[in-house]
């Protein structure tokens, strides 16, 4: 359950808790990485060279600890980060958290052979075991990707529209913006490209994603990140788009109809608020997934002794 207070005051007690093992020869450390608690599992680092004996320690089943990372995690755990994509990700950072940890000979050790079925390693066991939620990871972010590309191709399409016919037409003779030397005509076009050429960035990164191969090894580092990228660029898109219709609204009505811009300018930064508020939680589990720390047990501290 991830009650890691409760097994250092144990422990601190009863030491020899660390070497026990269960009936599949596995010590709470097995048990800890088999059902993804951090907190549980961080432990080991804190107990000394015996560390490196319980990490040699194999189950009944020929399994060694990195075994048991390739299996797949409980929903429950799972279900702690939003997309399949970053639930892929957090599989292989524990992968390779305990793959740190164990004698390189144990990442080529087959567990025992079953039913007449070869023993495998601990990598194509873990290969085995996330084939649905790779295939998954695969179509939630195509099924993203393709939505976030259409939107970004309008957003361009608008924005370049809104370059060449300027608001407030142009000189005839000189060929220059009637409007230049105002303020909002440089809020207007400054906005407008950026606008431009964010919604173009996203469109190259999520095409980048569709020609990825999608192997696990994406997914660790490659694929998030451009997706959440790609999700930047076009949510600064979408303000800048937001702020240059506004501009747009104070060049043209602001001197018949004081009023209407701002009235605009209100419902503009009602839409973007909802908008951000709607999709925060997502935003920051995301970022949280795509930005991992190098260790994904973080800092330690001996409590145990």
């Amino acid at each position: 359950m991830g009650n890691a207070e409760l097994l250092i005051i144990v422990i601190r007690s009863y030491p020899d808790l660390i070497r026990k093992t269960d009936s599949k020869r596995r010590t709470i450390f097995h048990i800890a990485l088999l059902h993804r608690q951090e907190s549980v599992f961080k432990l080991i680092y804190e107990i000394g060279a015996i560390k490196d004996m319980l990490l040699t320690y194999v189950d009944d089943e020929g399994q060694n600890i990195l075994h048991l990372a390739g299996q797949l995690a409980p929903p429950s755990r799972l279900n702690m980060v939003s997309g399949a994509v970053f639930q892929m990700q957090l599989e292989i950072r524990w992968f390779k958290e305990v793959e740190r940890l164990v004698p390189p000979s144990y990442l080529n050790m087959k567990s025992n052979n079953r039913e007449g079925v070869e023993g495998l390693t601990p990598w194509d066991l873990f290969t085995r075991k996330h084939k649905a939620l790779r295939t998954e990871g695969e179509k939630w972010i195509k099924d993203k990707v393709n939505f976030y590309i259409v939107a970004a191709t309008l957003i361009s399409a608008v924005d370049f529209a809104a370059v060449i016919t300027v608001p407030g037409g142009s000189n005839q003779d000189k060929g220059t913006p009637i409007l230049l030397k105002s303020i909002w005509f440089r809020v207007f076009f400054i906005s407008n490209a950026t606008a431009l050429l964010t919604s173009s960035a996203s469109i190259m990164i999520y095409l980048s994603i569709l020609s990825s191969r999608f192997a696990e090894g994406d997914f660790l580092t490659s694929l998030p990140l451009k997706w959440v990228l790609g999700f930047i660029t076009l949510v600064i898109s979408i303000a800048g788009m937001v702020v240059a219709f506004s501009a747009t609204c104070f060049l043209v009505l602001k001197s018949e109809l004081t009023w209407f811009p701002i009235v605009i300018i209100a419902l503009d930064g009602f839409l973007i608020i909802s908008f951000v508020s709607q999709h925060c939680k997502l935003w920051f589990g995301v970022i949280y997934s795509a930005f991992l720390p190098e260790s994904l047990c973080g800092q330690r501290k001996n409590r145990l002794f």
